[in-house]
């Protein structure tokens, strides 16, 4: 009996690990964003309801702050094209 047909994931080969690296690699880099954008908007509504007048304030510096946590997101995503399709 072949060991590969125990582990069918041993017969993927460089191609098909490349893939499964670029998917990593735009999975966990999605994560970080996608947590990082329910923080702020979770504190940015908590800051609203102690202190509505400071709403213009609060939303400006909300806005900025997923606008920085979704540049991490899309930095992943070139990473992982890169991965998939350069390399």
């Amino acid at each position: 009996m072949d060991i590969t047909s125990l582990f069918p994931l041993l017969e993927i080969g460089d191609d098909g690990l490349r893939y499964v690296g670029a998917g990593f690699a735009m999975g966990f880099g999605a994560l970080g964003p996608a947590i990082a954008i329910g923080w702020l908007v979770s504190k940015a509504m908590e800051a609203l309801g102690r202190n509505p007048e400071a709403q213009p304030q609060i939303q400006t510096n909300m806005i900025l702050g997923i606008a920085f946590a979704e540049a991490i997101g899309i930095y992943a995503l070139v990473v992982s094209v890169m991965i998939g399709f350069v390399f």
